[in-house]
């Protein structure tokens, strides 16, 4: 037995100094990637009311000219309306909601943990095996089933006294960062990911409608040189909604695909009412493209007009209001690595 353990320490020593000499690489490729669903939204019953939830996993992975992850931050916003048995909202549609990181030991997970670790200290260690290795070895992980609802845990060595959440969206969210990988310049020092949620568009039952739920998850990665200026940034929005019939049941498709603003494109349908006559994709990769360069410090003080940017260069190229993608590049550089 004291053997095994020598091994397994040795194992995550070796595992540690790889992954310490990958995140000295430089930074090649950047992606954000995210995984959206609504699975564990509930239907209303005869002893319980319904509940509209929606989870977005969400990854900011910095590649090196090989494809290796150098960087990987991970979270998880798993975002609730409540409805009473009338179909009225009882969640307060202003309060801020915050993401599993953002939880920290509010989300209560060390007290029921065999290694006695919460979901942001588990997913860092998660993100950390990652480093050095690219997209094949991380989807090789080899893993085990450990109950009902946790059938994806790390199998080997190095993770199993670190990792005991199920990782294959977490993973996914990674695979679709490196599958939506841009090249970036060179300069990059830091990296962060920052988001604002918001479920101010769900609504309550009423004589005419039934309730609807709607989750705004807005996500920003963004890359940052040792003076603070943005070297790259990717914003996206998870526009996810739960419709539910007359008697509370869920009415959407629990299984389907739930496609950001961008992955939408043209789908999402702005163009037609847009006086640039651009879609929100193109609008947004005009202001991702404005920012390069720019201290976050002045993006901040940006110029606006009905929260709309009102500055020469970009009143012919965006429309959209940004301060959610402020406020969320500003959170991503507060907690950039």
């Amino acid at each position: 037995m004291a053997r095994r353990t020598a091994l397994t320490i040795l194992l995550i020593i070796l595992v540690m100094a790889s992954a310490v000499t990958a995140a000295s690489a430089p930074i090649t490729f950047f992606g954000l990637g995210h995984v959206t669903s609504i699975a564990s939204s509930k239907d209303a019953t005869g002893t319980a009311t319904a509940v509209a939830q929606v989870d977005t996993v969400m990854a900011a992975v910095a590649f090196d000219i090989n494809g290796k992850v150098v960087k990987a931050t991970i979270d998880n916003a798993q975002t609730k309306v409540n409805y009473d048995k009338n179909m009225q909202i009882t969640s307060d549609t202003t309060a801020p909601q915050k993401t599993k990181v953002e939880l920290e030991e509010g989300y209560g997970m060390a007290r029921v943990s065999s290694i006695k670790l919460e979901w942001f200290q588990q997913i860092q260690n998660f993100a950390d095996w990652m480093v050095g290795k690219d997209i094949t070895e991380i989807k090789a992980l080899k893993v085990k089933v450990r109950d009902a609802s946790h059938t994806n845990v790390p199998d080997v060595p190095e993770l199993t006294s670190l990792v005991t959440i199920t990782i294959q969206d977490y993973i996914a969210a990674v695979e679709d960062a490196w599958k939506n990988a841009v090249a970036v310049k060179p300069g990059a020092v830091r990296m962060g990911l920052g988001q604002t949620i918001s479920i101010a568009k769900s609504k309550s039952a009423t004589d005419k409608a039934a309730a609807s739920a709607q989750v705004d998850d807005t996500m920003v990665a963004a890359l940052f040189d040792n003076r603070a200026r943005v070297v790259e940034s990717i914003i996206d929005t998870a526009q996810t909604k739960v419709a539910f019939d007359t008697t509370g049941k869920v009415k959407s498709d629990k299984t389907a695909e739930n496609k950001t603003k961008k992955e939408l494109k043209e789908g999402y349908g702005m163009a037609a009412a847009s006086s640039l006559k651009l879609e929100w994709y193109q609008q947004i990769e005009n202001f991702e493209a404005w920012m390069v360069g720019k201290k976050v410090k002045d993006i901040m003080t940006m110029k606006l007009k009905d929260n709309e940017p009102d500055v020469p260069e970009l009143t012919s190229m965006v429309t959209v209001t940004v301060q959610d993608y402020i406020a969320a590049l500003v959170e991503a550089y507060k907690h950039a690595k």
